[in-house]
């Protein structure tokens, strides 16, 4: 089983958080975030494009119970899947971009390549 970062949150939370991410991630293209966030948003960012590839209902089904927004799943199905149809995996790209100002936490952003 794949080692998990709990990011200082309690379970739910950290699962809503981690959906909005991906769901903002899919709908804009690029995100900026702490680099640890970037991270596991990255494990389910692909995850989800590895759905959309595969484009059957059930894989829409299981993308529509993690997504929030109907239309970023419809996106992801006709737009990014497609996209990625020859790629094998690394659908996402995380630079780090240094220091946030407030707290000094390391800051990255993540994109769809």
């Amino acid at each position: 089983m794949a080692k998990l970062r709990k990011l200082g949150r309690p379970t739910d939370h950290r699962n809503a958080m981690l959906r909005n991410l991906v769901t903002s991630l899919l709908r804009d293209g690029r995100i900026e975030t702490t680099v640890t966030r970037a991270k596991e948003t990255k494990r389910m960012a692909d995850k989800m494009i590895t759905l959309a590839k595969r484009g059957d209902l059930h894989a829409r089904r299981q993308a529509l119970a993690y997504i929030y927004d109907e239309d970023v799943v419809k996106k992801l199905f006709d737009e990014i899947g497609p996209k990625y149809a020859d790629r094998n995996g690394g659908y996402t790209r995380v630079l780090r971009v240094g220091p946030r100002r407030g707290d000094a936490a390391e800051m990255a952003i993540i994109e769809l390549v």
